[in-house]
């Protein structure tokens, strides 16, 4: 029998040794796509800068891929944040996101002294400038705007429309009205603006109409106020198929859209006689996704008229992404990879609901077992970081492979790990 490999190293031998459900990460396909990043924009394009979006994937392990790699880290909360700090990541190559940051987590911030803060509206502005004032620290910020845009994606992984959650509409006085407090705050710095229009977008063009409408806006600040605007952050959300580039899937650029936009900005630049300002994008599953697949075993095998179901031990909670988006993913046997797939069948996990379905149709080889090994590929983005305890399943471990060596990167939490912390009340005692 043939089997898999991931990295160099045998999914079937990763899952006798670390047991499944296991998350599965080759390093090198990560330090490959961080030197795409360098190679196509970063030396091509002077003047800018890539941070990765921590929140597709984000462990002691990977921040520190990130750190060797030479780029820097968005991060969205207080607990990421404390990843970047215990990686030691150096926090000024460290931005914090959020449309709902805490007082602790923009204390945190300062106290620290990341890098940027994208502040996302005009509260949170006026906390964040009387904290700075408290604490005598100065806070380099981004406004982050909503540009307008409606690229062709998921309805959930649309952010830049106008009436999304985040940030700031570019029409209207509210920002307008945030940009003069910043101007104004004693301890606040603005450096410029950011946008983000969504993810899983695969053609540039929702990108580049958002560069010309935020370019328009510079233009109006420097006319009207005499504002300068050192830097633009243009988001991510590249584009990453289903299926790993061995079988077929092709790869997506990161030059499809960065060449777009940077050219676009070049020119409107020109045109506007503006001094063309910094410019930092914020890949995220693009860096990773590809990288990651997730071992299953194969616990029952159920033929009923008109449909087959494969039972896995994990599911919606190691993904929880097709229950949410209907996000599509694609699988093998790992211990046949020779045999041909001819049965239509369907992946289901082994939680207590309709909806726990991880790939409505895929083919398989008719000689599937109980007790095969299930790889379902592209599982590196969005899957450890969205886990979750339902069902009191425990989290699967996580193993990072280089050169055909895997390594430990988080230990599988147990059934009496996910206890941890609990306790029966006084009162029912």
């Amino acid at each position: 029998m043939s089997h898999l490999l991931w990295g160099g190293a045998d999914c079937v031998e990763l899952a006798r040794s670390y047991g499944t459900p296991l998350y599965v990460v080759d390093e090198t396909i990560i330090r490959e796509r961080c030197r795409e990043i360098k190679s196509a924009f970063l030396s091509k394009w002077p003047d800018t800068s890539a941070c990765y979006a921590g929140k597709a994937f984000l462990t002691l392990a990977m921040a520190r891929i990130v750190e060797q790699e030479g780029l820097g880290l968005d991060v969205v909360s207080g607990g990421e944040l404390l990843v970047a700090q215990r990686a030691a990541f150096p926090m000024n190559r460290v931005e914090l996101h959020g449309n709902a940051k805490s007082e602790r987590e923009l204390r945190a911030a300062l106290s620290l002294g990341v890098g940027r803060i994208i502040v996302d509206g005009i509260m949170e502005l006026e906390v964040l400038s009387d904290l700075a004032d408290e604490m005598e620290r100065d806070a380099n910020i981004m406004l982050r705007v909503s540009p307008g845009v409606a690229p062709h994606t998921h309805s959930y992984l649309v952010t830049g429309h106008q009436g999304s959650k985040f940030g700031l509409p570019l029409e209207g006085e509210l920002l307008q009205n945030a940009v003069r407090l910043a101007v104004a705050s004693k301890h606040v710095r603005l450096k410029g603006f950011h946008f983000h229009v969504g993810s899983q977008i695969f053609e540039p063009d929702s990108h580049v109409e958002a560069v010309k409408r935020v370019i328009a806006l510079v233009d109006k600040l420097q006319k009207e106020y005499g504002i300068p605007t050192e830097e633009l952050n243009f988001g991510g959300g590249y584009g990453v198929g289903q299926m790993p580039d061995v079988k077929g899937e092709p790869h997506v650029p990161v030059a499809l859209f960065t060449d777009g936009m940077m050219t676009t900005l070049t020119r409107e630049c020109e045109a506007r006689g503006l001094r063309r300002p910094a410019v930092v994008i914020e890949p995220g599953r693009w860096v990773v996704g590809t990288a990651g697949i997730t071992l299953y075993n194969i616990e029952t095998i159920k033929r009923l008229d008109g449909v087959t179901y494969i039972g896995v031990d994990g599911g919606m909670p190691d993904n929880p992404r097709p229950s949410l988006y209907s996000a599509p993913y694609r699988a093998v046997l790992a211990n046949k990879t020779d045999e041909e797939p001819l049965e239509s069948v369907s992946i289901a996990g082994k939680c207590c609901e309709t909806g726990d379905i991880l790939i409505q149709s895929e083919l398989l080889p008719t000689s599937v077992r109980r007790g095969d090994i299930l790889a379902v590929f592209n599982t590196g983005a969005y899957n450890f970081s969205m886990a979750t305890d339902y069902n009191r399943l425990g989290r699967p471990a996580l193993v990072f492979v280089r050169n055909g060596e895997p390594c430990i990167a988080a230990y599988r939490r147990t059934e009496e790990d996910l206890l941890q912390g609990e306790v029966v009340p006084e009162m029912l005692r």
